[in-house]
């Protein structure tokens, strides 16, 4: 029985040109180049200019993503724009990206699940696909987090970075084994019972202007690594495969130790963990798209090899996704 599956046609990325070392936050925050790569393994991350939108990152990465598969904005049915840091709080950043494409047809809209942003809209993406509603779409992760981070904060503003990662899928027909080609599987989950562990305080409903990024370290990392192992552990039942079948792990770019952490729980081996943080730090929705585009532009990540995409975020949030590149 044949079935339609999303192939992952063409990747793309974008990081702001501006690069801000630990030994320039150094000169701004009460902390330490040793102190911040001991706790998360970041030793640098990427800021936007300012006069840099979300946007303007989303539409750098989609036109390499587009590139890369041989398309246009024209091809394109479908944009899901991952982002907690949108250009405006309405419209949604991905109509402005729809324009700047050229794309005039089909639908464009943002969605929030913070850090795990892009596994949601991936998944959303892959079931418009599935159902026959798009042959063609584009799914992008992009932020600007430097503008929610409270930079006198030396706990959280030493985390984060800019940037944005895009991939464009393709409707494929498969044969619904885990052999074909294309995203097999995506789960996602959330659990708003730790709301206040990760947030910016402040939004329109609130009638509070946004705020600073605030987040309960210890707390947020503690149920982290469980998240992350069991929706993993999940994406190989449901495939009915061990973690010896997977070529490559692409996580969520949070912290170093979190990712040793899922990765040991998991008996994975580090040298299947694509890792980016030390350059990227967290760019939120960007830090998995960023990190597939690297691994599959230095050749890390070939045609045919099963790779599994993972990130949890504020709500809490997290998924899960396989994929067969």
């Amino acid at each position: 029985m044949k079935m339609i599956r999303s192939l992952i046609a063409g990747v793309g990325a974008y990081l702001p040109e501006r690069v801000v070392t630990n030994h320039e936050l150094e000169q701004r925050v009460d902390t330490s180049d040793q102190w911040i790569i001991e706790r998360s393994g970041i030793r640098q991350r990427h800021i936007a200019d300012d006069r840099q939108l979300t946007s303007d990152l989303a539409i750098a990465a989609a036109r390499k993503a587009l590139a890369a598969a041989g398309l246009s904005g024209d091809d394109l049915d479908l944009i899901v724009l991952a982002t907690a840091t949108p250009d405006n709080t309405f419209p949604s950043t991905a109509t402005r990206v729809q324009a700047a494409l050229g794309m005039t047809r089909g639908a464009a809209f943002d969605l929030q699940a913070v850090c795990s942003g892009f596994i949601y809209a991936l998944s959303v993406a892959d079931n418009f696909i599935k159902t026959g509603q798009a042959r063609c779409a584009l799914v992008i992760g992009a932020e600007t987090f430097s503008r929610i981070l409270d930079w006198t904060d030396r706990t959280t503003c030493v985390l984060f970075g800019d940037g944005a990662g895009a991939v464009v899928l393709r409707a494929e027909e498969g044969r619904g084994e885990v052999s074909d080609r294309g995203i097999l599987s995506t789960h996602i989950h959330s659990d708003g019972r730790y709301y206040d562990l990760l947030k910016v305080d402040g939004g329109p409903s609130s009638g509070k202007q946004v705020g600073h990024l605030r987040m309960e370290g210890r707390e947020v990392f503690r149920h982290a690594v469980v998240n992350l192992a069991e929706v993993v552990g999940e994406v190989l039942s449901t495939n009915g495969l061990s973690a010896q079948d997977i070529d490559w792990v692409v996580p969520h770019q949070a912290n170093k130790r979190i990712i040793d952490g899922t990765a040991r729980k998991l008996r994975l081996s580090s040298e299947r963990v694509v890792v980016t943080v030390e350059r990227h730090a967290n760019t939120s929705a960007a830090s998995v798209p960023l990190a597939l585009a690297e691994a599959v532009g230095d050749g890390r990540i070939k045609p045919g090899q099963l790779v599994v995409l993972e990130a949890m975020g504020g709500g809490f949030t997290w998924g899960a996704a396989l994929v067969r590149m």
